[in-house]
């Protein structure tokens, strides 16, 4: 028996299934899920702490040991890895593939809170944890320049409003921002000065942390009347510092510009992006696991108009990388494919069907 006899002599029914096959298939093409690699994202939990001026040998012995002990008691972890550098200590937790990521990133904020009491008091702030794994390649790269603003305001605008602002947006899992550091008033002393005048280096760490404080500066009563002194000591700018008064020789004032150079800089002067040839600032966004690529991407341009809003006008907020042009680029073909193999499958049906017509 011919397979094909039944199909040939019903030609009516057999366009008609044809065409069902062809719209079913067209409808499930715009379901089908897009990514460069299948989905099976294990998964991954980063865990960040900072000690600016700690070496690496301090951060890994007074902050990455006791939080490696307190995380190694989370269930179903299966990997811990961390790497320590200067002022920074970074632990990377991998679970098992049935464990669920809110879960495990749940269990982990607990067990930061139970090592606060081991680390040093020196830490300026608790560590923080990402839902992210650190293997993947950023799926979005955006360069903030401006012809006015230096790098550490470009930095400042992008730590303060645009790191939390793109945090917040589904599918990212993590906003890197790089290329520089937040603005900061750098002391460079000299030591041949200090020696001259006699003045050690602690006289001069205890005068700027006296003339930096913010704390409370009491109130003034005055019969049935209270007011409250509101003052705020802290400097931010180089200007402020250089006529600080370090000690006094022979009843004469040293000031900190006698023996040091003071200017307007940034935390870390090592760090330096580009974009295009100019200065600039980089956020570098990386998606939390199981995220669709392609959709966080949109999600994200979506809120750029936002987000240049939330600026000033004199800085321009750019993409630098965009994943997902390959992907496109990838479905592209694979469309081309799809479209050519259609166009070969009819034509070699029609030349069948015109044979066997002739045959019969």
């Amino acid at each position: 028996m011919n397979i094909s006899a039944p199909f040939i002599r019903r030609s009516v029914a057999t366009t008609l299934l044809t065409l069902g096959f062809a719209a079913a298939g067209a409808l499930a093409f715009f379901f089908l899920p897009v990514s460069p690699l299948p989905q099976v994202d294990l998964p991954t939990i980063q865990v960040t702490a900072s000690m600016p001026g700690a070496n690496p040998e301090t951060m890994a012995s007074t902050v990455a040991t006791p939080l490696e002990r307190h995380l190694g008691q989370i269930a179903d972890v299966s990997e811990i890895t961390s790497t320590s550098t200067l002022g920074s200590t970074r632990i990377t937790l991998q679970f098992g593939l049935d464990r669920d990521i809110d879960g495990a990133a749940r269990d982990v904020q607990a067990a930061i809170n139970a090592a606060r009491a081991d680390l040093p008091a020196a830490l300026r702030s608790n560590p923080t944890y990402r839902k992210v794994n650190p293997a993947d390649a950023p799926i979005l790269i955006m360069a903030l320049t401006s012809k006015t603003l230096s790098r550490g305001q470009l930095y400042d605008s992008a730590a303060t409003v645009l790191q939390q602002k793109l945090s917040q947006v589904k599918g990212v899992g993590l906003v890197t921002v790089g290329g520089s550091s937040l603005p900061a008033v750098r002391v460079e002393i000299n030591p041949h000065a200090l020696f001259q005048y006699g003045i050690g280096l602690e006289d001069i760490r205890a005068a700027l942390a006296s003339a930096n404080a913010n704390a409370p500066k009491g109130a003034i009563e005055q019969g049935d009347k209270r007011y409250q002194i509101y003052t705020n000591d802290q400097a931010h700018e180089a200007a402020a510092y250089r006529n600080l008064v370090v000690a006094y020789r022979n009843g004469a004032p040293v000031h900190l510009s006698e023996v040091a150079e003071v200017v307007d800089s940034v935390e870390n002067v090592r760090n330096e992006g580009l974009a295009n040839g100019s200065p600039s600032v980089l956020l570098i966004l990386s998606r939390e696991p199981g995220a669709n690529i392609i959709e966080a991407v949109e999600r994200v341009k979506a809120v750029l108009p936002e987000l240049r809003a939330s600026i000033p006008a004199d800085i321009d907020l750019s993409i630098a990388m965009d994943r997902t042009g390959s992907i496109r680029a990838s479905l592209h073909d694979v469309e081309l494919g799809l479209v050519l193999a259609v166009i070969l499958v009819v034509a070699a049906s029609r030349s069948a069907s015109c044979i066997c017509w002739a045959t019969a």
